[in-house]
């Protein structure tokens, strides 16, 4: 069941997918309207998930569900990962490159790169410190909000940077 966002709790459940490229105009129309349908139509164990789905920077796919009301399992889970596997054939676009890393070249715009060259990238100069850091691997509403977009230095990656 479709859930506006400010109507889930802190600790509804979060999954960030990223692009491996920014989406078009017509992708992100046509795309956000899949995952409302999704959303709208999204069931775990036969029971209605009260769940969000949006497009953040043209680049990720952000799924919320309040397990308060019904808990998200396996193959409701996996049911979103189909939706993105068919995405990528229809959209030539994956989501679901978990070694790519996420940063903001500006406000608006973001860009990736591949994990193994993070610190070529420091090295070059294309990121430092400070630069903004998209931390995939949050979990929970809450720290969507307050730790998906993170300076570098206190991103999971600064243990990596040599």
């Amino acid at each position: 069941m479709l859930t506006p966002y400010h109507l889930l709790p802190e600790d509804a459940k979060v999954w960030v997918h990223q692009a491996d490229r920014a989406l078009t105009q017509d992708e992100l129309r046509e795309i956000s309207h899949i995952l409302e349908n999704f959303v709208d139509n999204w069931k775990s164990h036969q029971k209605e998930v009260a769940a969000y789905a949006s497009i953040y920077y043209r680049r990720f796919i952000v799924f919320m569900a309040d397990e308060h009301k019904c808990h998200v399992g396996g193959c409701s889970i996996s049911d979103t990962i189909t939706l993105l596997e068919e995405l990528q054939k229809e959209f030539g676009i994956n989501f679901l490159d978990r070694m790519k890393v996420g940063y903001k070249i500006t406000n608006e715009m973001v860009g990736s790169f591949p994990f193994n060259q993070l610190n070529e990238m420091l090295e070059n100069g294309k990121i430092n410190d400070n630069t903004i850091i998209f931390n995939n691997t949050v979990s929970n509403k809450k720290d969507f909000e307050s730790k998906w977009e993170v300076s570098l230095k206190d991103s999971p990656y600064a243990r990596f940077v040599v």
